[in-house]
């Protein structure tokens, strides 16, 4: 069964090419603009095996995001990798502390970012 990921990015060609590099890789794509959108699909019931987020967006950023999303019961150990523009060390602790399994610095390739996913992703 292909895995689910979700993408959640404020910037829509962002989502397109991170979707379509994982659409053709196999996985099942799940998107949002933002963490309120992407808290609103979890709590629907959307399981994802994977959360790619973006730090810096409107209305809910990817700390807040990983933050709540790990206060979701059933989200404890779902790896969460950041894909953003920040790199400064204070961010990634931060990111790290409140539960973020990688972080990734724009841009990144897409032979690089399944690379990744792999090793985050058992048996993706």
């Amino acid at each position: 069964m292909a895995k689910t990921i979700m993408i959640v990015d404020d910037s829509a060609t962002m989502l397109m090419s991170v979707k379509n590099n994982l659409e053709i890789a196999g996985f099942t794509v799940v998107t949002a603009e933002d963490g309120v959108k992407a808290m609103t699909k979890l709590k629907g019931g959307i399981k994802p095996d994977l959360i790619i987020t973006d730090v810096n967006m409107p209305n809910m950023d990817g700390m807040q995001l990983i933050k709540n999303v790990r206060a979701l019961p059933g989200f404890r150990f779902t790896p969460i990798l950041t894909l953003t523009t920040e790199s400064q060390a204070a961010k990634r602790d931060e990111g790290k502390k409140l539960g973020a399994t990688g972080w990734l610095v724009k841009p990144v390739g897409g032979s690089d970012l399944l690379k990744i996913i792999k090793q985050v992703l058992p048996g993706a």
